[in-house]
C-alpha cells in the first residue's frame, strides 16, 4: 500500500442507501481463469500513502478515482509517486504533499513534475503563485532608492504596456511567446495610429493625438524593465530559473538620426500642413494650430533646423525672456533639464563657463530637482561671448523683477526663473517654445532636436568630435559619432567640390589624337 495500488469502484448502492464501492458485485465477473474486471462497470482508481504530518501524525491516504481505464490510473499513481520522489528531505516531502492536496482539491489535477522539480531545486515557496500583475507591483515597491525619473519610466512600463497585456499570466508560466504577443499588440497599435493620421479626417485625427507610435527603442526599455524585475524574481525570491524577456527578439533600436530641414522638404510639410487645416475649416471643426504645428508628419521623428532657421527663431525670440536659456540650447547642446536648472553660482562670467551641475526634470508633471544623472552630463562648458553679455544683461533684469517683487521674490538661486523668482516648469519652456517657432514660420522641431542642432552646427564649423562630444555630455565619442553624421546641405556640396578639385580634371576633354 505505501507504493500504491489502483483498483476499481462504483457509485451503486445497498437496500439501505450505503454506497458499496469496491465491494459491489458488479465489478467481477467470472472468467475462464477465475473472477476478472467488469470492463463495462465502474471506474478505475488509485490509492497512494502521503508522508505524516511534521508531529507524526498520519495523512489519510490520497485516493483519486473516475478514470476509465486502468493504464489511466496507473500514470497518475505514477505521476503522484514521482512527485513524492523528487526530494528525499522530509521537510520538503510534507510541503510537497501540502502542494498535491491543495492543487487537488482546487483543479482536480496533480501539480506539473517539472514545475515542482524547479520549485525544490531552487528553494522556493511551493504554495507561491502569483501573477506577473502582482510581482510587478512588489518590484516596483522595491525600487525604492533609484532616481525618481527611473522609477518612473518603470512604473510608466508596468502601467501601459506590461500590466494590460501579461498582467493576468502566471509569473511562473509566463513564457517566450506571452512576451513576443505583446510586442506584436503594440506594433498593431502603431498601424492604427498611421493610419488614423493619415486619414485627413480631423476627428479620426483627435482620436490620436495624444497616443504616439511605441518605437523601437521604447521596446527596447519596455523589455529591459521586464528581463530586470524577472532577474530580480530569479536571484533574489527563486521564483523562476528562465528569463523569457531576455531572449525575445525585437527589431534594432537605433536610433533616428537627425535630418535637416531643406527647401524641399519645408515645401511639402507646408502643404501638408496646409491641407489638415483646410480640412478642419470645411467641416467647421475647431482649428488647433499649434497641434497641427506639433502634429502634421515630418520626414523623420529628429529634425534638425538650418543655421538660417535657427538665426530666424532666436530673432524672434530675442525680446523674449526666456531668449537666453534658447540661445544656450541651440549654441551649448544642454538638455532642457540642464537649461532650466542653471544657477548664478554656476555661471562664471570672468571664464566665460557655465557649470552643468543641476537639473530639473519632469516626472509626469511634477518638476524634479537633481544631479545630473551620469559623470559625464555633469560637466563646465564654454560659452561664446554675445551670449555672455545677453546672460549679463538677463542678471540684470532679474534684479529689477526681485525689487518689483519684494517681500514675494523667492531667492531660488535659478538662472531662469518666472516673474517672482520661482523655477520654470520645463513643460512650460516647451510650451513657450512651440509657440516662438510657429510665430517664426519655421518648419516644427521638438526642443531636444535644438541640442541636435547644436550638434550639427559644430561639426559644420569644423570643431573636434571630442569637444562635442564633451560640450554635449555624452559618455563617448562613438555615440556623438554615430548620432551626428548627418551634415548641412551646403557643407556637403562644399566637400564634394572639394574632394572633385582635388583630382584637377579638365572641364572639357582633350581633343583626340589623329
Amino acid at each position: 500500500m505505501a507504493n500504491g495500488t489502483t483498483y476499481k469502484t462504483c457509485t451503486c448502492r445497498d437496500e439501505q442507501g450505503k454506497r458499496l464501492g469496491t465491494s459491489c458485485p458488479k465489478l467481477r465477473r467470472p472468467g475462464r481463469s477465475g473472477e476478472r474486471w467488469n470492463s463495462t462497470h465502474g471506474k478505475w482508481a488509485y490509492q497512494l500513502e502521503l508522508p505524516a504530518h511534521a508531529d507524526g501524525r498520519r495523512r489519510n491516504p490520497l485516493r483519486r478515482s473516475g478514470f476509465d481505464t486502468l493504464e489511466e490510473a496507473e500514470n497518475e499513481l505514477d505521476h503522484a509517486r514521482g512527485l513524492l520522489a523528487l526530494d528525499d528531505d522530509p521537510q520538503a516531502k510534507r510541503k510537497i504533499t501540502d502542494l498535491m492536496l491543495s492543487v487537488v482539491k482546487d483543479t482536480r489535477k496533480l501539480p506539473d513534475t517539472e514545475e515542482v522539480r524547479r520549485k525544490v531545486r531552487t528553494c522556493q515557496d511551493l504554495n507561491r503563485q502569483i501573477t506577473v500583475a502582482e510581482w510587478l507591483q512588489e518590484f516596483l515597491a522595491r525600487k525604492r532608492r533609484i532616481e525618481a525619473t527611473t522609477r518612473a519610466g518603470y512604473a510608466s512600463h508596468v502601467r501601459l504596456y506590461l500590466t494590460p497585456y501579461l498582467g493576468e499570466v502566471r509569473l511562473d508560466r509566463l513564457r517566450v511567446s506571452d512576451i513576443a504577443g505583446m510586442f506584436d499588440a503594440i506594433e498593431e497599435f502603431n498601424d492604427i495610429i498611421a493610419v488614423e493620421r493619415a486619414s485627413g479626417d480631423p476627428e479620426r485625427v483627435a482620436k490620436v493625438r495624444y497616443r504616439r507610435p511605441v518605437g523601437p527603442p521604447t521596446m527596447h526599455r519596455i523589455r529591459a524593465t521586464l528581463r530586470h524585475a524577472l532577474n530580480i524574481a530569479i536571484r533574489q525570491d527563486r521564483l523562476l530559473d528562465f528569463n523569457p524577456a531576455a531572449v525575445v527578439e525585437l527589431p534594432p533600436a537605433a536610433r533616428p538620426k537627425p535630418v535637416v530641414w531643406t527647401e524641399e522638404r519645408v515645401t511639402q510639410w507646408r502643404a501638408d500642413y496646409s491641407a489638415r487645416t483646410e480640412a478642419a475649416r470645411r467641416i467647421k471643426a475647431r482649428v488647433d494650430v499649434i497641434g497641427f504645428f506639433i502634429s502634421v508628419p515630418r520626414p523623420s521623428p529628429v529634425m534638425v533646423w538650418t543655421p538660417a532657421h535657427t538665426s530666424a527663431f532666436l530673432a524672434r525670440a530675442r525680446r523674449h525672456r526666456l531668449h537666453v536659456l534658447y540661445r544656450l540650447i541651440a549654441l551649448r547642446g544642454l538638455r532642457r533639464g540642464e537649461a532650466v536648472g542653471l544657477r548664478w553660482p554656476d555661471v562664471n562670467f570672468s571664464g566665460a563657463t557655465i557649470g552643468v551641475h543641476w537639473q530639473i526634470t519632469q516626472l509626469g508633471w511634477q518638476p524634479v530637482q537633481g544631479k545630473p544623472k551620469t559623470d559625464a552630463s555633469d560637466r563646465v562648458i564654454a560659452v561664446d561671448t554675445e551670449t555672455m553679455k545677453l546672460l549679463k544683461k538677463h542678471r540684470a533684469r532679474q534684479a529689477e523683477e526681485r525689487l518689483a517683487a519684494g517681500d514675494d521674490w523667492t531667492d531660488s538661486g535659478f538662472v531662469f526663473t518666472d516673474e517672482l523668482g520661482r523655477p520654470l516648469h520645463p513643460q512650460h519652456v516647451t510650451d513657450q517654445f512651440y509657440w516662438l517657432a510657429f510665430e517664426a514660420q519655421l518648419p516644427p522641431v521638438r526642443l531636444h532636436d535644438l541640442r541636435h542642432g547644436a550638434a550639427s552646427l559644430m561639426l559644420a564649423a569644423g570643431v573636434e568630435l571630442k569637444i562635442v562630444q564633451e560640450t554635449l555630455g555624452h559618455v563617448s565619442s562613438t555615440f556623438t559619432r554615430d548620432t551626428y553624421t548627418s551634415v548641412y546641405p551646403e557643407v556637403a556640396a562644399a566637400a564634394a567640390e572639394s574632394t572633385a578639385a582635388l583630382l584637377a580634371i579638365p572641364s572639357s576633354p582633350a581633343p583626340p589624337r589623329g
